[in-house]
């Protein structure tokens, strides 16, 4: 898949991700965790969650209110967009260790096998097979012109390895920002929510009259369940979105090195 159509399939991505994945959370806080057996009295509004386990952690979601649907939402995103990524991280990173193919290649430009270079790339495939694909052709192509001189070669490779770095590079970091982002907006949606059910738990206890531990400490607990939901997604993020930027650093490193093998050999030759 070209760079060209994968980021025109990326693009749609994120445009139907983040509606849907609002309808689905919106549905499941409605039916799922709303579920009228999971509180007391099959009142979601007015009753306390069951006793009863799954029941109970259900009801007791549910009641964290408006800003639940919106940390699931966020959590959803960081999943879609962390499936996306690792498909679109696995293919540029080809199908063979990185290393070898690397090793392979200089051991082939070494001795001017420069066809068998090329077929190795194409197994290869991936980002760094792309860029080094490109500096070979353009290498193959240069060698024998006998009207430029070696620093012009040299030059030439160069810039036809950072035009193919340039349309690789995008792609591989494209949509990490959205997980970063939900890393810290998952965790303040969660404060705001806790907040805002700690004032309702406050409320409710001032307009009641006498201070009852019972009910304060409910409501407490209910409040506090938002804290919970946005710092589990946001820890979640946080992991993906390193475990990712490590995947891209190794990526970048590699194409780096293949453009320097490139460059190196041309360089060491008597052209």
């Amino acid at each position: 898949m070209n760079a060209k159509k994968s980021g025109k399939l990326s693009s749609v991505l994120v445009a139907l991700a983040f509606p849907l994945a609002l309808g689905v959370s919106i549905l499941f806080y409605m039916f799922v965790l709303g579920d009228p057996a999971n509180f007391e009295g099959g009142d979601p509004v007015h009753g306390h969650p069951v006793a009863q386990d799954p029941a109970h952690t259900f009801g007791l979601i549910h009641k964290g209110g408006f800003i639940v649907p919106i940390i699931i939402t966020i959590l959803l995103l960081v999943i879609i967009f962390s499936i996306e990524r690792g498909i679109t991280l696995a293919r540029a990173t080809g199908k063979g260790r990185v290393d070898e193919f690397l090793h392979n290649v200089r051991q082939l430009l070494a001795s001017d096998r420069i066809d068998e270079a090329l077929t190795v790339c194409d197994e290869q495939q991936g980002s760094v097979a792309n860029v080094m694909r490109s500096g070979l052709e353009k290498y193959k192509t240069v060698i024998g012109d006998n009207r430029l001189d070696k620093e012009t070669k040299i030059n030439v490779v160069k810039q036809e390895i950072e035009e193919a770095t340039a349309l690789e590079l995008p792609m591989l970091s494209k949509n990490l920002v959205i997980i970063s982002t939900s890393a810290s907006v998952s965790t303040l949606f969660g404060l705001i929510g806790t907040v805002l059910g700690m004032i309702r738990a406050f409320s409710a206890m001032a307009t009641a009259g006498a201070p009852d531990a019972t009910q304060l400490s409910t409501g407490i607990s209910e409040a506090l369940i938002n804290t919970a939901l946005g710092v589990a997604g946001g820890a979640i993020a946080t992991i993906m979105f390193n475990y990712f930027s490590t995947k891209v650093d190794n990526i970048t490193h590699g194409i780096d090195e293949a453009g320097f093998s490139v460059s190196q050999t041309m360089a060491n030759k008597a052209i």
